[in-house]
């Protein structure tokens, strides 16, 4: 009987260097799979598309990857803090966010025949957050990160649909890690660590609920336990 979730052979992580994408690509190692990872040094830099999409094409020709895990993202960009209300906006801040958050995720699902195999398992996991849920939004707040992240689960949706025509399948999912001990949350976090997980525990949750998912579950948006969060 075939195994409906069988393991990747090979991987390819955006944001390999970071604090999840770093324990990302150790998880997955240590899982005896085959990692290529990319990051700003390599020239992913969504602040720079075209050298960005220059060097997803590049790891396209190591490709197709069973799993692709994106661990970019940023929350703190530069001196702007996410805003604790309206009049905090500033549209150059918030296109930062955008460019970052969004329009860097969804460079990777244009190069994606490159990337995964046009047929049987394939993978591809965005790094979202909770606080991008529409439903979920009761506190206000942090306009540009939410909008940044709402974005990009819609664009992770929009792009599970028009891979599953041909490759039906292939799974992408958005994942909340959850409150994460690195570089992005520390300005947040500050010295209270309660209810925090470290990045490998992190990295090790969500690589198994990218695991589970079925192709019927494609285009949903999970936390690191593997619950369903609301758009």
């Amino acid at each position: 009987m075939t195994d409906p979730n069988p393991q990747p052979e090979t991987a390819l992580v955006l944001g390999a260097t970071g604090g999840i994408g770093a324990a990302i690509t150790a998880e997955l190692r240590a899982r005896g799979i085959q990692v290529t990872g990319l990051s700003r040094a390599d020239g992913l830099d969504w602040a720079d598309p075209p050298r960005a999409e220059a060097a997803l094409q590049a790891a396209g020709q190591s490709g197709p990857f069973g799993l692709v895990f994106d661990a970019t993202g940023a929350l703190v960009i530069g001196d702007n803090r996410p805003e604790k209300s309206l009049k905090q906006i500033d549209a150059r801040a918030m296109a930062e966010q955008f460019a970052v958050n969004a329009l860097g995720p969804a460079l990777l699902f244009k190069h994606h025949a490159a990337l995964i195999p046009r047929r049987g398992s394939a993978r591809i996991a965005t790094l979202s957050a909770r606080v991008g849920s529409i439903g979920d939004n009761r506190l206000g707040g942090w306009i540009s990160y939410r909008a940044a992240k709402a974005a990009l689960n819609q664009i992770t949706r929009t792009a599970s649909i028009e891979i599953a025509r041909y490759n039906p399948q292939a799974v992408c999912a958005a994942l909340h890690p959850g409150t994460v001990r690195t570089g992005l949350s520390a300005a947040i976090i500050g010295a209270n660590a309660e209810g925090t997980l470290s990045a490998e525990d992190s990295a090790a949750r969500l690589l198994n609920v990218l695991l589970s998912l079925t192709p019927a579950q494609s285009g949903g948006f999970f936390a690191y336990d593997g619950s369903p969060i609301p758009w």
